[in-house]
């Protein structure tokens, strides 16, 4: 999860910016070296390296018709929302299993929050246009407004002392969510990016 302006994010593709390249190179170099090492099997049979997603993402393609090895661009994206935004503490979703994203929306719901759904990040496809998309990662954004909103919604739970009965674990992932909003609250135009990989 990163705090981030999405509008921002969304501009890396496509920006031909060789000076961020250089600066994700430099910052990320072994990651990079890293992620070659874990798919050198998928490059052996054609997929890009870490370096030339990135670099193809940046360029704003040409990507592949073929969507096979998808998920180097997706990362690649990843990287550079994660150079540029603020980690975010998602301690209470990393890692999770089956219907968690699911269950903390429940909560939310419960809380009358509907401006936002943790479960968007798992299950959209919110890449910026043009960037391919498989199975893993996967992207999903809330934007400034769509935060702004749910911290209003949860304000007004807490005023009509609205508290249903929630799983203790559920309460801490919803305290997450609302640590995030709130630092959204305090910079214009940022919002959230995050990832399920």
């Amino acid at each position: 999860m990163y705090l981030i302006d999405p509008t921002a994010a969304r501009a890396f593709v496509g920006s031909r910016d060789d000076q961020l390249l250089q600066v994700v190179r430099d910052s990320f170099g072994d990651d990079l070296a890293s992620d070659d090492s874990w798919f050198s099997s998928e490059i052996e049979d054609g997929a890009p390296t870490a370096y030339e997603a990135l670099r193809t993402v940046v360029y704003g393609g040409p990507f592949p018709e073929d969507r096979q090895y998808a998920f180097q661009y997706g990362y690649a994206y990843k990287r550079l929302c994660s150079l540029t935004g603020s980690f975010l503490d998602n301690s209470c979703f990393s890692p999770f299993r089956g219907d968690w994203l699911e269950m903390v929306d429940e909560g939310l719901r419960a809380l009358r929050i509907t401006a936002v759904s943790v479960a968007e990040f798992g299950y959209s496809s919110g890449f910026p246009a043009g960037v391919p998309s498989s199975d893993l990662p996967r992207c999903g954004e809330w934007t400034h407004k769509q935060c702004l909103e749910a911290l209003a919604q949860f304000e007004e739970t807490k005023q009509a002392g609205h508290a249903p009965p929630l799983e203790p674990e559920v309460v801490d992932a919803v305290m997450d969510v609302m640590g995030w909003l709130r630092h959204v609250e305090s910079r214009p135009g940022f919002g959230v990016v995050g990832f399920v990989s």
